[in-house]
């Protein structure tokens, strides 16, 4: 993996080349992947201002103001397992994997050996906006934008300015950004770091904890290089970013480790009436995760597994044109993508000593084509439609396991290579019968490859063991939506009906259940039905006050399951059927604001045959920040100012974890 030394001298190199610059705007890394106008979408989408997502501890927390928007679990990314951080949006079935694309500037940011995303590795200071659309509508994407498309994009590189962010909160948690930049005639080099560290707290009620258990500590730390110039009539712009993340995660002997690698390059083209743009990216990074069985009393535990090393690699290239025209824009583009990843690790604890290792994994290679058109149709009408068909390979796949006493060999699986073709499409209209009013429609087909870890890594956490299975295929998703939008002022209104049906939805099925230990195995379940609704309405009263509330109701269930019929009409897991949010900002004397946050999640279940409640709860955020200097504010906040206990994850013995309690937080922000 490249050095931080080396990623340096590299943008330090491109810098000093670079002609002269010109900064242009985003292009081809939104949602939508063209310059589409919102008011031209037939999806719904929100966009997030970047101090909305520099004012949250995490990045994962500001986007969770959007109802439909959640991880798995209810604990967000400061405290849960990287393997738990997978996004849903509108509750299509959640997982560890994600069943959503997340884009920087275009690049994927889902983990290539398991589709899940470790949101802490972007520094919220060097973000510009963010933008959330639901729905397979964002398919030129390709593969996991099942549930919707989360596009991040990054400020501009060519800026003179500087900002500082340095909080503190409770159990001893510090969390310290920084960007800054230089910008010339000839280029611009732009840094942006993140640190965070924190001792935690501890997920189990005082009464359930037993010798075994700590809190949720963990420290992160980020830095990222960006240079910026032109060739010729060509925007380049290197990327270089460096992670490490280490946690513990609750007990003495369950721990992770993560060291990540990122280099991408973008060529930019632009005219009057077209604009291209050509991405290379790769990736490089390791896991280590450690995971144990507790006794019934929490004295003691046993080690189930050591992940001692993960190694995973993406590459992949992306291209995208796109022309203009009075009233009409097509886009056309290609990507490829390949991964490669390996479990390595120790299993079978007995006398002392783990008996057993093994390795599993294998690469993915995904390939695709697509073009995507949209105009005025006639007066009040606009419409849209796309197409894209991708190629994909699932090679090298293996399970190999050894007796490490006497190092014989006890399993060798070699998986057959498989490949397959399959398609994506949308179609929308938009409607504008008056300058208020909005309404909108639109189809679409999406898909899903299974990620390496859920083909080929059987795992453990706590009671639970899930086994890997190498014959999932991959899933696919129809689905349809209407809308209405409706704007008068400072007053916004938007109200969404969606159906979708999700074939060989990847589930971990439970085969048998004891008080010690859970059988799962990973299998694809035929079919399952996901409808809905949300509401979004924004009020900005007057000049000092804005209101905003928004509901989800997303109703999913299990249609159809030939190999495990019981789970027919069962809710899927980790899926609440109603999601609420409401905020008001209210500007107060001497240039302070305040703003509160609240958002309300129904009950949910733990596990798939519904057994296993997770009850309904809610929390209040507050945020106060003003200025006390020209360039420096002071921010001031208490997350979950009731102190609620919200319920996460519930074993097979009725303990329950929670996420985070009360908390409160002091910073400073300054700017040059």
């Amino acid at each position: 993996m490249l050095g931080i030394r080396t990623w340096l001298g590299l943008a330090l190199a491109s810098f000093a080349s670079a002609q002269s610059i010109e900064t242009l705007p985003p292009f081809g890394v939104t949602a939508a992947r063209s310059s589409r106008a919102e008011t031209e979408s037939a999806a719904f989408t929100r966009e997030f201002s970047s101090d909305e997502l520099a004012n949250a501890p995490a990045l994962d927390d500001a986007l969770r103001t959007d109802p439909a928007f959640s991880l798995f679990r209810r604990t967000g990314s400061l405290a849960a397992h990287p393997t738990a951080q997978g996004v849903s949006l509108r509750g299509i079935g959640p997982s560890g994997a994600s069943r959503s694309l997340v884009l920087l500037d275009g690049v994927p940011l889902n983990d290539p050996f398991g589709g899940w995303v470790q949101w802490t590795q972007i520094p919220s200071l060097s973000l510009a906006s963010a933008e959330i659309a639901r729905g397979g509508g964002s398919g030129t994407w390709g593969n996991a934008a099942l549930g919707g498309t989360i596009a991040l994009v990054s400020a501009p590189v060519a800026r003179a300015d500087g900002a500082l962010r340095l909080e503190a909160a409770q159990r001893d948690t510090w969390l310290a950004e920084f960007s800054t930049g230089a910008a010339s005639a000839r280029a611009a080099l732009r840094v942006d770091a993140r640190a965070f560290t924190t001792d935690g707290y501890h997920p189990l009620a005082p009464a359930d904890r037993g010798a075994i258990d700590t809190p949720l500590s963990g420290e992160h730390a980020a830095v990222q290089l960006r240079s910026q110039g032109s060739l010729g009539c060509v925007e380049a712009t290197l990327t270089l970013r460096h992670f490490e993340d280490d946690r513990v995660n609750g007990t003495v002997g369950q721990r992770n480790a993560t060291r990540q690698n990122f280099a991408a390059l973008a060529l930019r083209g632009s005219a009057p009436t077209r604009d291209w743009q050509l991405t290379l990216y790769g990736q490089g990074q390791t896991l280590r995760s450690t995971f144990t069985a507790a006794s019934l009393d929490r004295t003691t535990e046993t080690p189930a597994n050591d992940q001692f090393d993960v190694p995973a690699t993406a590459a992949g290239a992306a291209f995208t044109v796109e022309w203009r025209e009075a009233g009409q824009r097509t886009t056309a583009g290609a990507d490829l993508r390949r991964v490669r990843g390996e479990t390595r690790e120790d299993f079978l604890f007995s006398n002392g000593a783990f008996t057993r290792r093994r390795f599993a994994g294998g690469s993915q290679t995904l390939g695709g084509i697509f073009v995507a058109h949209d105009r005025r149709l006639v007066d009040a009408w606009h419409g849209s439609l796309s197409l894209r068909a991708d190629g994909w390979q699932l090679a090298d796949g293996h399970r190999r396991e050894i007796n490490r006493i006497t190092g014989t060999s006890t399993r060798t699986d070699i998986f057959p290579d498989r490949s397959g073709a399959t398609w994506s499409a949308s179609a929308g209209l938009v409607w504008s019968p008056a300058e208020r009013w909005r309404a909108r429609a639109s189809a679409y087909r999406a898909f899903r490859l299974p990620t390496l870890n859920e083909l080929y890594r059987p795992f453990r956490v706590g009671n639970v063991n899930t086994e890997a299975n190498p014959a999932l295929r991959p899933e696919s998703l129809l689905g349809a939506e209407i809308g209405g939008d409706y704007r008068a002022g400072a007053f916004t209104a938007s109200v969404t009906g969606f159906a979708n049906r999700l074939d060989d939805a990847v589930g971990n099925v439970t085969l048998a259940a004891t008080p010690t230990l859970v059988s799962r195995e990973r299998r694809n379940l035929d079919r399952i039905d996901n409808r809905g609704a949300e509401v979004r309405v924004t009020w900005s009263a007057n000049a000092r006050l804005s209101l905003d509330a928004a509901w989800l109701w997303s109703d999913s269930e299990i249609a159809r399951a030939a190999s495990q019929p019981s789970l027919v009409g069962k809710r899927l897991a980790q899926a609440p059927r109603h999601v609420a949010t409401a905020g008001a900002q209210l500007a107060l004397a001497r240039g302070w604001t305040l703003r509160a946050q609240g958002r309300w999640t129904a009950r949910q279940f733990e596990d798939d045959e519904n057994r296993l409640t997770l009850g309904a709860a809610g929390t209040l955020d507050l945020f106060l920040s003003g200025r006390i200097a020209e360039h420096t504010m002071l921010t001031l906040a208490l997350d979950n100012v009731t102190d609620t206990s919200v319920p996460v994850a519930r074993a097979a013995n009725g303990q329950t974890s929670y996420a985070a309690p009360r908390t409160w937080r002091i910073g400073l922000r300054v700017g040059w």
